[in-house]
């Protein structure tokens, strides 16, 4: 297994509902760099994808340093 990537992991959060998971998951996002890539409102779109998620994607954004890329 490669270590020399941390971020390569699933790092998303853990309480985030399963539709969600799901939702980002079928989109190919897996942990939060992959995320930042994508735009608030792509993410939006996604089936699965509430308020409540998208706020606890914005956070785990934060706490990398990240953003959507409209935030940027």
């Amino acid at each position: 297994m490669d270590t020399s990537n941390p971020k390569s992991a699933n790092d998303l959060p853990e309480r985030l509902a399963n539709p969600a998971k799901r939702a980002l998951a079928g989109a190919g996002i897996s942990n939060v760099e992959q995320l930042s890539r994508a735009t608030e409102a792509e993410i939006k779109k996604l089936h699965g994808i509430g308020p409540n998620a998208l706020k606890q994607l914005r956070a785990a954004l934060e706490a990398e340093g990240l953003a959507f890329t409209d935030d940027k």
